[in-house]
């Protein structure tokens, strides 16, 4: 039952984390800014999960586990509550980064705790549980947060978010035991792993992966908007996304078994940048009729962009096997990095050009990581042995 409240928590934070996408409109209208400053509030929360996950999990490596969730769920909820009352855009600002804060702590300490409460033979499905609450988010949480913020405002989606934030909170502390084990990796440990070439090869792609997609995600709805999607419509647009990203998870750790994972990789990230140029051609091409062709791109673009997700995950751990949490802690911190220069290269693109050039800029950022992955395959590739004679 503990992992079940884990799991919770991970909705919570899915949540909030993506159904900012759909709220940005109505958040720079209320406080009078544009669309682009708007946007930063992505890339503050996501530069802040970056940086701080792993100079939190450091510094707190000594502290009871149960402990350390309790103080990244309630800095989680307090950053949501104080984005609900916030009068002014430096208030939402500086909320979301105290929202990024309890996040970046609580997803790899909850990971970590699953593994420990787990029974041997159960941790692998204890931690799919917990990443499962990051998926339902996208499928459940997100749509459902953006109609409520539509309904009701996009205070009372923050005011949502917490209230499962807190039922999970409450959870967790009933159900954990305490004196669970302390196993978070030094700092010295973590950069010996990030040293590695081919490591740093692979969080390369993924900042890129990562960059493509949340130029064009951050601002998903300005687009829509630009379509005449009214809020129910882009609460559905969101659910096509979230339900082909679930999909295409499943699908990426299927065919990483059976095709191996830099054929499923490099499958992804050519789908993917497919899928966001053929948002930007549908734009400006099918201005009028796009609403289904705008769907479809975003469709292929879910399942696509999450292929390569768990395709890139197996091939880190098969590069560094002996530290893999500590190589899959830089890759989320990664991934964070990429989704906030993403929001701000999504800004600067509404702010020169317009939101149907997203897709087209995001695509190249994908098309560079596909160029970096397929280098990488080819150097890994065996080389001819000459025979002597």
């Amino acid at each position: 039952m503990s992992v079940f409240w884990l799991a919770l928590a991970a909705f919570a934070i899915g949540t909030e984390g993506f159904v900012i996408a759909g709220l940005l409109p109505s958040i720079a209208t209320d406080l009078a800014i544009s669309v682009p400053a708007a946007g930063q509030l992505v890339t503050a929360y996501a530069l802040t999960y970056a940086v701080g996950s792993p100079i939190l999990a450091v510094t707190l490596n000594n502290i009871d586990r149960r402990t350390v969730l309790a103080l990244a769920l309630s800095t989680f909820i307090a950053g949501n509550l104080a984005a609900m009352v916030a009068s002014n855009y430096a208030l939402l600002l500086a909320s979301r980064m105290l929202m990024a804060l309890g996040s970046g702590l609580c997803m790899p300490t909850a990971l970590a705790v699953s593994v420990a409460v787990a029974a041997p033979e159960r941790r692998g499905r204890a931690v799919a549980l917990v990443t499962s609450g990051l998926t339902v988010a996208t499928v459940i949480g997100v749509p459902l947060g953006n109609l409520v913020g539509s309904m009701l405002g996009w205070r009372a989606t923050f005011a949502m978010v917490a209230l499962i934030g807190a039922v999970a909170l409450a959870g967790l502390l009933l159900g954990l035991p305490r004196g669970l084990p302390r196993n978070t990796a030094s700092l010295s440990d973590r950069l010996a792993v990030a040293r590695h070439r081919n490591v740093l090869t692979a969080l390369l792609i993924t900042i890129l992966w990562a960059l493509g997609g949340f130029t064009v995600f951050t601002y998903f709805a300005v687009p829509l908007r630009g379509l005449g999607f009214d809020a129910s419509q882009i609460s559905l647009a969101l659910l096509v996304f979230g339900g082909a990203a679930a999909i295409g998870n499943m699908l990426g750790g299927v065919l990483a078994d059976r095709l191996g994972t830099l054929a499923t990789a490099g499958l992804g990230l050519a789908g993917m940048a497919s899928a966001l140029i053929l948002h930007s051609l549908v734009l400006k091409l099918m201005p009028g009729q796009a609403h289904y062709a705008v769907l479809g791109a975003i469709f292929l673009w879910g399942i696509s962009g999450w292929a390569f997700y768990p395709a890139q995950v197996a091939s880190i751990i098969r590069i560094e096997p002996q530290a893999s949490m500590i190589a899959l802690s830089l890759n989320a911190s990664a991934m964070y990095l990429g989704f906030a220069i993403g929001g701000a290269l999504g800004g600067a693109v509404l702010a020169a050009w317009s939101p149907a050039d997203l897709g087209w800029v995001g695509g190249l950022s994908v098309s560079a990581a596909l160029l970096v992955h397929l280098a990488r395959g080819w150097q890994a590739r065996p080389k001819p042995v000459k025979i002597a004679g």
